[in-house]
């Protein structure tokens, strides 16, 4: 019985990772991100909005009862329109979100549109209930994806902006042909070890090289310079 019950019950992931997949069938993994980057973040887009408000304020203070009705208005708009407008027209980062490397998106990965910066933001005084974010906190500490209320209404999820690694340099080597056809899996390893040469140290690339020097038919102290220039063979002309 305690076995059926362990295999029927649910299975977690080991990670806060969330595996999606877009309308075009493609998979994605996001990073969902918890409170403390997210307040982090809101503080920023607060004082951000601050600074503004009181330079706007002290400016428009200048114009008497028409720069106070104008104060106000700007006041109404800089508060509810800050986050929309900077998660629609900016793939879903606001200044404090872009600062964090963080990003709004819908639950499928895809960029977030009016409806769903608009749901999400409106439904804030709700997270704000009854002081100081205390159910948008709750909200994200009980959820696995740590949305709060106003993400679980608009389906949207704040998560990490992954950036795509670049390319691994290889050595500037004259390109070379292998003597011998090579499989797939031998292309791949030549090609691993010629752009994880940054990352091992001197004595262990010329331990790993030497291994091959014999099929390659050249010196081991030559086994190294002969697999990078065969990888930059493989990746053919620059």
């Amino acid at each position: 019985m305690a076995v059926n019950a362990v295999s029927a019950a649910p299975e977690r992931p080991l990670d806060t990772r969330l595996r999606v997949e877009t309308p075009e069938g493609i998979d994605l993994l996001l990073r969902p991100a918890g409170l403390v980057p997210r307040a982090l973040a809101f503080a920023i887009d607060l004082a951000i909005r601050g600074v503004v408000l009181v330079a706007l304020f002290y400016v428009l203070a200048l114009l008497g009862q028409f720069g106070m009705g104008l104060g106000a208005i700007l006041l109404f708009l800089i508060t509810w329109w800050y986050m929309v407008l900077f998660e629609v027209l900016n793939q879903g980062r606001t200044p404090g979100k872009q600062l964090l490397g963080l990003r709004v998106v819908h639950d499928d990965g895809t960029p977030v549109g009016w409806a769903a910066a608009l749901t999400r933001n409106l439904l804030r005084v709700v997270d704000l209930l009854p002081f100081a974010y205390t159910l948008g906190i709750l909200s994200c500490l009980a959820h696995p994806a740590f949305k709060r209320l106003g993400d679980l209404a608009a389906g949207t999820l704040v998560v990490y902006r992954d950036v795509a690694p670049s390319r691994p340099q290889l050595a500037d080597a004259e390109p070379l042909h292998p003597p011998f056809p090579l499989s797939l899996g031998e292309q791949r390893a030549l090609l691993g070890f010629a752009e994880r040469r940054g990352q091992l140290s001197a004595p262990r690339r010329a331990e790993l090289a030497a291994i091959l020097a014999e099929p390659l038919a050249v010196p081991a102290e030559q086994a190294e310079s002969q697999i990078n220039r065969i990888a930059r063979g493989l990746l053919g002309p620059r």
